[in-house]
């Protein structure tokens, strides 16, 4: 029996808007405004490049890892994965097992190694043993990519989120928060740098996993903490649909569908390793040694968080059903929201979405500021300017790619209203794995490993993964496509990454193994020692 089914349904699928707007809009406000002063009072401290890219180095583990949890639980863990858990039941919670699994190989092969080797990007360390120039080019284009491809995923949310808010379900108003997003977004990252990004993401990441909890809490105990009895309801509720807690509701229909999980499967739990704004994020320490705490510190809080999914997600089926979540504005992205007005009215709405409005503006700073830095530190820095370029010039240029990118992102967040934002990030997460990972791990583990290698693999990685992704039923031939007119999808599969990945890694193998140059054993000698034991890591700023 549903506990709340006496009370009148204030959601219903014809009316448009959630609880009260001006409520939410002041919630909103409030958390705008407090973040900002945060954010003003950090951007004093940014005198040098390296306060401006890794927050002066001088987070401690516990900081950086509830930071790290903040930049990870984005708009996809938190609205689409709950959604996709009340909608597709067992198969929607692969997304939270995906995400988690990951942090072990971030922590097992990378976190450490990338802090001992680096300075600020992920192309220092490839860059380290390898020819800077076509290295350090590969390695922005591939981390710029990835970025504005996750950029997407969380405008794409913002707008489903706010629109519910504010009962806005047309696609010009969507268009407008979306905007009114990105010019938030691209204020915090001009004035704030990483040291402003960190502290709204750390704040970010308290209040959502605080903010989950209690609904948690609240959902179990409106069912006597029967785990059972919840999902009994949330069967009950889908009109009996067995399905939703048995394994294949949405990956077992076709062989083409279970084939579409492996690679799905895949992408989530390699892609985490190649992920630049997480990577970016173990620069922000001092020592190796903190950057392995932070992996662990946010394991423990992301691992927590995504228990709660499992039970906001039925809890939704439960309360809401699949069908009034399906029907709001915002789609399956509405799910949360929705379980927080019928949990606790127009206040509880309007905290939850202001958490999850500031999941969205700080995951998408920490993406801004590392597509930023890439591209300043990177490309003009070490190519165009080779290297004769001052600090304060590298971060002026860093804040006009600021600017760029979160055009581009809104631009790219107009163009992805409707889809899950879950999904989206998945198609992500291929995008780091194929252009990212296998160089990563080639870099720090493999001698003979050559720069054509290198760039075979990123530009391979990259091609592939993106060439699937456009000519896959995610741009075109189905209702939900984003090009839903057209019908140019032959690639049966939605996420590349099983045929891009294992690409990529052939390619960095075929390419140095073909390779007739040789790179600098003593530099190659050099960084191994580096990776492994911190001796000299600190002059790694100076590289």
């Amino acid at each position: 029996m549903n506990p709340l089914a006496t009370q009148p349904l204030a959601v219903a699928a014809e009316t448009t808007t959630v609880g009260n707007p001006w409520v939410n809009i002041l919630i909103f406000g409030l958390f705008v405004a407090v973040t900002l002063v945060v954010v003003l009072r950090a951007s004093k401290n940014n005198k040098t490049a390296a306060d401006y890219y890794a927050g002066g180095r001088s987070f401690t583990g516990g900081q950086n890892g509830t930071a790290i949890a903040g930049d990870y639980l984005s708009a996809a863990s938190f609205l689409g994965i709950v959604g996709a858990i009340a909608v597709n039941g067992y198969d929607g919670f692969l997304y939270s097992i995906g995400f988690l699994v990951a942090w072990l190989v971030a922590l097992l092969l990378v976190a450490e190694l990338l802090r001992n080797t680096g300075k600020f990007t992920m192309a220092d360390v490839l860059s380290f043993r390898l020819r800077q120039r076509p290295v350090r080019i590969a390695a922005a284009i591939t981390t710029l990519a990835v970025c504005l491809f996750y950029l997407l995923a969380q405008m794409a949310g913002a707008g489903a989120l706010v629109s519910l808010l504010l009962g806005i379900s047309d696609k010009m108003g969507q268009s407008l928060v979306i905007v009114v997003v990105g010019a938030l977004m691209i204020l915090y990252v001009l004035v704030g740098g990483m040291k402003g990004t960190t502290w709204v993401q750390i704040i970010k990441a308290c209040l959502l996993i605080a903010g989950a909890f209690i609904m948690t809490i609240w959902v179990l105990a409106l069912y006597g903490f029967n785990l059972s009895e919840l999902m009994g309801d949330a069967v009950a509720t889908a009109g009996g649909n067995e399905a939703l807690l048995n394994p294949g509701m949405k990956y077992g229909v076709s062989e083409t569908s279970k084939l579409d999980f492996i690679s799905l499967a895949l992408a989530l739990v390699l892609g985490t390793a190649g992920l630049p704004h997480v990577l970016m994020r173990f620069y922000t320490v001092p020592t190796a040694k903190e950057a392995r705490r932070s992996v662990v510190w946010a394991i423990w809080l992301i691992g927590a968080f995504y228990l709660f999914t499992l039970v906001l997600g039925y809890g939704a089926g439960a309360l809401i059903g699949p069908e009034r979540i399906a029907s709001a504005p915002g789609g399956v992205n509405s799910a949360a929201p929705l379980l927080a007005f019928e949990l606790g009215g127009s206040l509880l709405l309007g905290v939850i979405s202001a958490v999850a409005f500031a999941t969205i503006l700080a995951v998408v700073a920490g993406l801004t500021i590392t597509a930023a830095a890439s591209f300043s530190h990177d490309i003009y820095a070490n190519v165009i300017a080779k290297g004769k370029t001052t600090p304060e010039m590298e971060v002026k240029v860093a804040r006009r790619t600021v600017v760029v990118i979160g055009v581009l992102a809104i631009l790219g967040g107009i163009g992805a209203q409707g889809q899950n934002v879950a999904f989206l990030v998945a198609l992500a997460f291929a995008v780091a794995a194929s252009a990212n990972l296998p160089t990563i791990l080639y870099s720090l583990f493999w001698k003979r490993f050559t720069t054509q290698g290198a760039v075979w693999s990123m530009y391979g990685g990259l091609g592939a993964a993106m060439l699937l992704i456009v000519f896959s039923p995610v741009m075109s031939g189905s209702e939900t496509s984003m090009i839903p007119t057209a019908d140019f999808a032959w690639f049966p599969l939605s996420n590349p990454g099983l045929v891009s990945i294992p690409l990529a890694f052939l390619l960095g193998w075929l390419g140095t193994v073909l390779d007739k140059g040789r790179e600098d054993t003593r530099v190659q000698a050099e960084m191994e020692v580096r990776s492994l034991t911190g001796v000299g890591a600190e002059k790694a700023t100076s590289h």
